[in-house]
């Protein structure tokens, strides 16, 4: 599916489809990290299973300021993350919002567009 936003002062994702997400019309097919403030890393996890409090944890940091909100983009279905696993994001009070990876998408480029401080952290299996 193919986004039309209106232009976002930050990267955004500009499409999707299985397998892959476009950020700025540039393709991934691995996991990764958007940040409101422009940052996109490689997230290095390709399962769910083997997510860890390390892979969230990471994302306190993923931007200069303080997130407001992650949004964990868990794949092509809905799966939520064990509670123990975003324990550092809830210590800092950092709110976690889980979907599927397309709404999430859909959702980062609303808030980024909106001047929020948002991490989009989406799972890309293989």
């Amino acid at each position: 599916m193919k986004l039309h936003a209106d232009k976002l002062d930050t990267q955004s994702f500009t499409a999707y489809g299985e397998g892959w997400i476009a950020v700025n019309g540039q393709r991934h097919t691995q996991s990764l990290v958007l940040t409101s403030s422009g940052q996109l890393a490689h997230w290095p996890c390709s399962r769910f299973e083997d997510l860890t409090v390390a892979h969230f944890s990471t994302l306190t940091s993923a931007m200069p300021e303080t997130p407001e909100l992650v949004i964990f983009g868990s794949g092509s279905k809905l799966r939520f993350v064990p509670p123990a696993l975003l324990s550092g994001l809830i210590a800092e009070r950092i709110g976690v919002e889980t979907m599927d990876t397309a709404a999430a998408c859909r959702t980062y480029n609303i808030l980024a567009g909106e001047g929020r401080r948002v991490v989009a952290a989406l799972l890309m299996e293989n």
